[in-house]
């Protein structure tokens, strides 16, 4: 059962369909401080936030089991994720579960320490925890949309059609 309610609908940012709600993710992974690859969920139909109480939710098409290679462990992600999110943490965090051993395991916090440690740490209901470096969850970026856009330098040459034409400070020029 959703612990999404009409009334926190009401007073959340909603976002629909995969494009926008992979950015949103992203976004508020990086405006929160955690490193950008720790939710690497697919197919995501609805993201919700509510900036005043830091609840966040996703919602993807089906069930996603990932392995962080770098540390060797799998993670499971629900279709429904939730949790509340503040600077450098994540908790109350619902729907995630790491497998540790040949159990798994519900986790319920996730921080990184201020100042940064360059580690992060995974707490469970029971208060276990594990600590991992930071880098074992970060992914590079893709190049942006705009990756045929670049920048032209001040007083260069830009050879045209009709011959080379000086350009006065600099200025974006987009390929096409």
């Amino acid at each position: 059962m959703s612990v999404i309610t009409e009334e926190i609908r009401a007073q959340a940012e909603l976002y629909y369909g995969e494009d926008i709600c992979q950015e949103k993710k992203q976004f508020l992974l990086k405006e929160v401080g955690l490193p950008n690859g720790l939710l690497p969920l697919e197919d995501i139909l609805e993201c919700g936030y509510v900036k005043e109480t830091g609840f966040v939710w996703l919602r993807q098409k089906k069930k996603k089991d990932h392995k962080f290679e770098k540390i060797g462990r799998l993670v499971s992600y629900a279709t429904e994720v939730t949790a509340v999110v503040e600077p450098n943490k994540i908790k109350k965090l619902t729907g995630v579960k790491a497998k540790e051993l040949l159990i798994w395991l519900t986790l319920t916090e996730i921080y990184v320490n201020d100042p940064p440690t360059g580690k992060i740490t995974f707490k469970t209901p029971t208060g276990l925890s594990r600590t991992f470096p930071v880098g074992a969850f970060e992914v590079e970026e893709p190049p942006s949309k705009d990756a045929n856009t670049f920048k032209v330098a001040e007083a260069q040459e830009v050879k045209g059609t009709s011959g080379p034409v000086k350009v006065a400070g600099a200025q974006e020029v987009k390929e096409v």
